[in-house]
């Protein structure tokens, strides 16, 4: 057996079923293993971000990893930028870069690069395999350690460790334990929550999930604290039936004012809070002054100790259970505020959010906490481009979920080309692209870092409107039906419509900038 099909096999007996490629070249021999391996499915990306950040939202939705297939170092490094959202995000992932020919690698070809070196800026886990023999066993090794750790791992695989035969399967890697909960940490937390002080519970994690949430509802049900989730949750459930909480601010000064007066916080899951950039004569952290920091656990198993804090400080008390309450559509002009009403009224159950809505995320939260319980995907680790490819990774996990995908225009640029796979794939997702033509963010964040006012030549730098972009023909070129919407009655219309019918839709809402 040649070591492609070996490590195939390896990856379908671990519970990787699902590939995200972009191949080349060096990767023929394991896109024709696919052929001989009918039960791995292969789904093409036109851009290898688009294959990174899939994956990150099959592992997500999935809870298991999904493989990436890239070409070489310069394939990898287009892939980075996601790779670093699921690095952020800890979500498990098992990426294969194919290389050149070992015999082949003196010569120093035009595509040649130090995969290793930067595989290990996003992974946990490295290794180049040399002989076809070890393929199945360092592929196990990799699942092993993805599944394990929630974290990348990244196995380069030379051409001719490729084609050559002399591979075998390997077993698939024994389940890992749960993660101990640290008693220590559980009585010090329980003890904190009992203490009468000003205590907030920071949520993130696993902890984020429907059963985390209701334990994190009973905690301050019973004792008085207050409780916000991270800014950033890799997967949050929410929604009717869920206990109500709102998010960490975005903005350094919103969460200041949120964490003022905090004497004790407890991480369930979630990172001590710091600012998402440094400004002029502000500082980083954000844990008030005199505040003591108590970590419960890090985002895996952060569930599991929450629960048993809440058995120990709630024992017998119920979460307060958020009810169905849908906003009423409104009419008139589009603008983010009320397309987030919109979504609210209309959200079907058991939908999947992916949000890369960037500024207008603000608005989304409120009108849609009432909503049918979801899941809210988000961006953790900032760098654009996320959502579409994430969508499609959802929408492959959860077949028979409805996906909505909301998508800032600048950002959606990145990685449009998601559509076309979406389209291949006909994924039952539905975009909304927010074109305020410009890049708002920016704008808001050149006053924030005091460099002066705005001119003609800063301007431009922040406009996408000379040309305007027309995502309602960019979604057709790629197989995807789409709506132009300017007033609230017709994003309502189109937006209804798109959930009705299964397969990706497009709907473009033409909002006004908000900076």
């Amino acid at each position: 057996m040649i070591g492609a099909e070996a490590m195939t096999r390896t990856l379908l007996g671990g519970g990787v079923d699902v590939c995200f490629a972009n191949p080349g070249t060096s990767e023929m021999h394991f896109v024709a293993a696919l052929d001989a391996v009918p039960e791995m499915r292969g789904v093409l990306a036109l851009f290898e971000g688009v294959a990174t950040g899939a994956a990150d939202g099959y592992a997500r939705i999935a809870g298991r990893p999904a493989g990436v297939l890239l070409h070489l170092g310069p394939g990898l490094g287009n892939g980075m930028a996601n790779l670093h959202n699921a690095r952020r995000a800890g979500v498990p992932m098992v990426v294969v870069v194919g290389d050149h020919a070992l015999f082949h690698k003196p010569f120093d070809a035009p595509l040649e690069s130090d995969i290793d070196a930067l595989a290990g800026t996003v992974s946990g886990w490295v290794r180049r395999t040399g002989r076809p023999a070890d393929i199945g066993a360092d592929t196990a090794a990799a699942i092993a350690h993805a599944t394990a750790s929630g974290g990348i791992a990244t196995l380069v695989l030379p051409a001719d460790v490729s084609w050559s035969d002399g591979g075998q399967p390997a077993d698939p890697p024994a389940a890992a334990p749960p993660a101990p909960i640290d008693t220590d940490a559980v009585e010090a937390a329980a003890a904190v929550l009992r203490g009468g002080q000003r205590t907030m519970l920071l949520l993130g994690g696993d902890a984020a999930g429907a059963d985390g949430m209701r334990d994190g509802g009973r905690i301050c049900a019973q004792t008085g604290s207050n409780w916000l989730c991270e800014t950033f949750p890799t997967r949050w459930t929410r929604g009717a039936g869920i206990p109500r909480i709102d998010k960490l601010a975005y903005f350094a000064e919103g969460a200041e004012q949120q964490l003022a007066g905090t004497e004790h916080l407890i991480l369930a899951g979630a990172r001590s809070p710091v600012s998402f950039f440094g400004y002029p004569g502000r500082p980083s952290d954000l844990v008030p002054p005199g505040c003591r920091v108590h970590t419960l656990a890090g985002p895996r198993g952060a569930a599991a100790a929450l629960a048993a804090v809440a058995e120990t400080v709630a024992p017998g008390v119920p979460a307060p259970a958020n009810p169905l309450v849908r906003p009423a559509l409104p009419s008139g002009a589009l603008n983010a505020a009320v397309l987030a009403e919109v979504v609210g009224a209309l959200l079907p159950e058991r939908a999947i959010v992916v949000d890369e809505s960037l500024t207008a995320s603000v608005a989304l939260t409120g009108p849609t906490a009432g909503a049918p319980q979801h899941d809210w995907l988000s961006l953790t680790g900032g760098a654009i481009g996320y959502g579409m490819p994430a969508a499609v990774g959802a929408a492959v996990a959860a077949p028979d979920r409805p996906v909505l995908s909301l998508q800032a225009d600048g950002s959606a640029m990145y990685t449009v080309s998601a559509l076309w796979t979406q389209a291949r794939e006909g994924l039952d997702v539905t975009t909304v692209i927010f074109n305020n033509g410009s890049y708002d963010i920016l704008r808001l964040e050149l006053g924030r870092v005091n460099a002066g006012a705005v001119g003609p030549a800063a301007s431009q730098l922040f406009d996408l409107t000379r040309p305007r972009l027309d995502f309602v023909k960019l979604a057709e070129g790629m197989g995807v039906p789409a709506r132009r919407a300017t007033t609230c009655e017709e994003f309502a219309a189109a937006l209804a419509a798109a959930f009705a019918e299964p397969g990706p839709h497009l709907v473009e809402a033409m909002v006004p900038a908000m900076a």
